[in-house]
């Protein structure tokens, strides 16, 4: 991973302006102090389950569909990268409501993207552990 790579540090930025509109369309639902009193609840969501994720899903799926699929890609995004974000999403419907499931999907296809520019888990995991920290940081509060 190349730590130096724009593209990379502009996918991190675009979590900001996410969390502002999510802050400013739910106003009050912003508890930033909330994981010094459960810091496991927030450790778990920010850190093990992106780490998880990314493990199982770009580490393994993403990596086996692109060994047995023919290449096929949309743009900037491959025919793995999609599948895999399809499962992934589709799998957040389990424990999500729908509205919150669909809207994994594009992070899922950032972290692919990555997956497949870079050939390694590290910044697909740096972005999910900063994408879910943030989020659970300012929205996962009582």
């Amino acid at each position: 991973m190349d730590w130096r790579d724009l593209r990379f540090w502009l996918a991190m930025g675009a979590a900001l302006p996410v969390w502002a509109a999510l802050a400013a369309w739910a106003p009050g639902a912003v508890h930033p102090a909330w994981p010094l009193g459960a810091p496991l609840a927030f450790v778990l969501p920010a850190l093990v389950y992106p780490v998880a994720e990314e493990v199982i899903f770009r580490g393994a799926v993403q990596e086996t569909l692109h060994d047995r699929l023919p290449p096929f890609r949309l743009g900037p995004v491959t025919g793995a990268n999609l599948l895999t974000s399809v499962v992934f999403t589709a799998l957040h419907f389990i424990h999500h409501p729908p509205l919150w499931a669909t809207l994994v999907f594009l992070p899922s296809l950032v972290f692919g993207y990555f997956k497949d520019r870079t050939g390694s888990l590290q910044a697909p995991i740096a972005l999910h552990v900063f994408y879910n920290a943030g989020y659970f940081w300012l929205f996962g509060g009582p």
